[in-house]
């Protein structure tokens, strides 16, 4: 799995960590939200985002 890009908006920051080859976790964070989005690839392609105020 390849990370393109990611543009957050203002006052986020972006931080990405690759878990395993098929798993890749991108990360938006504010001073009070954070999104977090899984995507893997197995067994099948497939994205999970988890919405949070902080």
């Amino acid at each position: 799995m390849c990370f393109v890009s990611a543009v957050p908006a203002p006052g986020f920051r972006t931080t990405t960590e690759q878990t395993a080859s098929d798993t890749l976790v991108v990360v938006f964070t504010s001073a009070d939200h954070r999104s977090q989005i899984t995507a893997t690839v197995v067994p099948s392609a497939k994205a999970s985002v988890r919405e949070t105020r902080l």
